[in-house]
């Protein structure tokens, strides 16, 4: 008897458009979910169960376009290394919904606070965060958590997220050069990680600390190694 291979018959990732082709409104909407994203490949440089999708297609219907959030995480899935990574973010292939949507609220409403947030309560995506750096009648930061189905506000910030073991939140800093204000992630304690530079910059501020020592040790920190 064979058997029916429901997943045979659907399409694959690989087959499908990685986003819907439609531009960002603005640099706001790529810059912010990529530092996001930064922020994690470093501090969870060594866990291989997660993946943080920027402007990338979520399919769950073979049959509809799918739906793209600004960005999005997912725990529990295969974390890929190879030269064509993900293409995009199937549903019936990964078998796991995204445990965070973010969007980021342009000049040109796109339903962030309508239709997008029913459709990813609909996916089952437990935070929903919605970062508002222009529209003046909206608070700057809403998470949402989905509570049977329905999502319910936090309007603390940083928010922790206990089921990712992160806080997110806003603060000013300074990121590709550009001083403003930020959404980062943050510890258990309320402290904000560091991006990428601000680490770099950190571990050579103190490799010239120890050089220094060195020095008046009367070592050369150039002659070791």
């Amino acid at each position: 008897m064979l058997k029916y291979d429901r997943l045979s018959c659907m399409p694959s990732s690989e087959e499908l458009p990685d986003s819907d082709d439609t531009p960002v409104d603005n640099e706001l909407q790529d810059l912010i979910p990529s530092l996001l994203k930064a922020i994690l490949a470093m501090v969870w440089a060594d866990r291989m169960d997660w993946f943080f999708g920027v402007d990338m297609g979520i399919y769950y219907d073979a049959y509809l376009p799918p739906i793209v959030p600004d960005g999005f995480l997912s725990l529990g899935v295969e974390r890929f290394y190879d030269e064509n990574l993900r293409r995009s973010y199937v549903l019936w292939e990964e078998e796991k919904a995204p445990i965070l949507a973010l969007e980021v609220v342009s000049q040109n409403y796109r339903n962030e606070y309508s239709t997008k947030k029913d459709e990813y309560a609909h996916l089952g995506i437990l935070y929903y965060v919605v970062y508002n750096p222009t529209r003046r009648r909206k608070p700057r930061l809403e998470v949402h958590q989905l509570v049977d189905g329905v999502y319910e506000l936090h309007d603390s910030n940083p928010v922790w997220l206990p089921e990712i073991g992160l806080g997110i939140g806003i603060e000013r800093g300074t990121y590709q050069g550009i001083t403003r204000e930020w959404l980062y992630w943050y510890n258990a304690d309320g402290r904000r990680l560091l991006t990428p530079e601000e680490e770099a910059l950190r571990a050579k501020q103190r490799a010239q600390v120890l050089a220094e020592r060195l020095r008046a040790l009367g070592v050369d920190p150039d002659a070791i190694g």
